[in-house]
């Protein structure tokens, strides 16, 4: 009977895999490409990853490029065991399952370590850190990395100043596409549809309070006032700052925003954005959700500490929190991040230029790995246009192009106005 279970849920997660990869027509392309060409050839590579039907696709696109791959997830919460079970039959080991504990997702990581990995693809530098203080006889082979998230080329940018990254990294979340699309528009869009599927909540007429305005903030923010909501951004960055307000957004510091939001939307990277002292002038029935990757945006321990009583479960992805005066605050997905929780993620059209990129840069850095110093590399920009151009051609659209005398002008400094 496991078995028949095991094999009903593979199917499922070939479905939701093959529905993904419909969206997915520029990684797609890629992945025929290194079928035919083998740029990962003899390579192993360990990921951490969200186990996800996108996430699924590039792993296709890498497999499909001579590369074996150990896959851990990077959020427990987010593992779609479906798809999971379905990537064993692509001949992926896939070390992750939905809800574990703490202990068991770092079990995982090692058991996607194991495979001696000559490259690493990160997301949240978990893996990247597993392996520089409890992994370090597996350092030497490891030739070099990619990273998915912000919240890990900070980390990863600590580990180079510091001396301790002992391989290069690639900063794939730095790329244009992957700022613009995948944080802003991807982060905008499942961020809210995470709050509306666990709360049910009509956003028009509500106040939501978005703390950070980086590319993902800004998306949320966008998308927010869009549904009608008045949004509030506090921020600690002046120049991100100014430009909400000249978007018209009110800016003001989370002491102030507390007592006002209807819904609060962390989105820094930084742990304690929202804490005690913000939980005891909140409004009753408050809705707090997280997209900053980790869950210590929110500080959860605290309101644990302040509440004195918890309704787990009060709808799918929705705890409350009662505080003593009767106040109830409604905490979703655990204070993880709500859009891979309490929805599906960004959006396949948005993955597929993300990974696109992902996967375009694993096979340069497979390529140019020996001649790269161990720190944290930029994608090259052809990468990012080659992206792109590949997108733009599968929605068919068109662009200009530089003629010959724009070219000759641009390049040289003797032309005059």
């Amino acid at each position: 009977m496991r078995t028949a279970g095991r094999r009903a849920g593979a199917e499922a997660g070939e479905r939701r895999i093959d529905w993904a990869a419909r969206h997915m027509p520029v990684l797609r392309a890629i992945g025929a490409r290194f079928a035919a060409e083998r740029p990962l050839a003899g390579l192993r590579i360990a990921a951490c990853l969200h186990v996800t039907a996108e996430t699924a696709v590039l792993m296709g696109a890498l497999r499909a490029g001579g590369a074996e791959i150990a896959l851990a997830a990077s959020n427990p919460l987010s593992t779609q065991d479906d798809v999971a079970a379905a990537l064993a039959g692509y001949g992926i080991t896939v070390h992750a399952r939905a809800g574990v504990d703490r202990d068991t997702y770092y079990r995982h990581i090692h058991r996607a370590l194991d495979v001696e990995p000559d490259l690493v693809l990160d997301d949240g530098c978990d893996l990247v850190n597993t392996l520089h203080t409890e992994r370090t006889e597996l350092l030497e082979r490891v030739t070099g990395g990619c990273e998915e998230t912000t919240t890990g080329v900070i980390r990863l940018r600590r580990m180079a100043a510091e001396g301790a990254l002992r391989f290069p990294v690639v900063a794939v979340n730095d790329t244009r596409v992957k700022r613009m699309f995948d944080n802003r528009y991807g982060t905008g869009q499942s961020t809210l549809d995470g709050v509306m599927r666990a709360t049910n909540a009509l956003l028009a007429g509500r106040t939501v309070v978005v703390a950070g305005f980086g590319y993902c903030g800004r998306g949320v923010a966008e998308r927010a006032r869009g549904l009608g909501a008045r949004v509030i951004v506090t921020e600690i960055d002046p120049v991100k700052a100014l430009d909400a307000s000249l978007q018209g957004y009110e800016v003001r510091p989370m002491a102030e925003a507390a007592a006002e939001g209807d819904v609060f939307v962390t989105v820094t990277g930084n742990r304690d954005v929202i804490r005690a002292e913000h939980f005891a002038v909140m409004k009753d029935g408050a809705i707090l959700a997280n997209a900053g990757h980790f869950d210590v945006e929110i500080d959860v321990r605290a309101l644990g500490e302040l509440a004195v009583e918890l309704n787990p479960g009060v709808r799918p992805n929705t705890d409350e929190y009662v505080l003593p005066d009767g106040r109830r605050l409604l905490l979703l997905a655990e204070g993880r991040l709500v859009n891979l929780t309490a929805a599906e993620g960004h959006p396949a059209a948005v993955m597929d230029m993300s990974f696109a990129a992902q996967a375009l840069a694993v096979a340069w850095l497979a390529r140019e790995r020996a001649g790269l110093a161990p720190g944290v590399h930029a994608v090259p920009e052809e990468i990012d246009a080659e992206v792109a151009r590949l997108k733009l051609d599968a929605a068919g659209v068109r662009i200009d192009v530089l003629t010959p005398e724009q070219e000759d002008y641009l390049r040289s400094w003797r032309i005059g106005s």
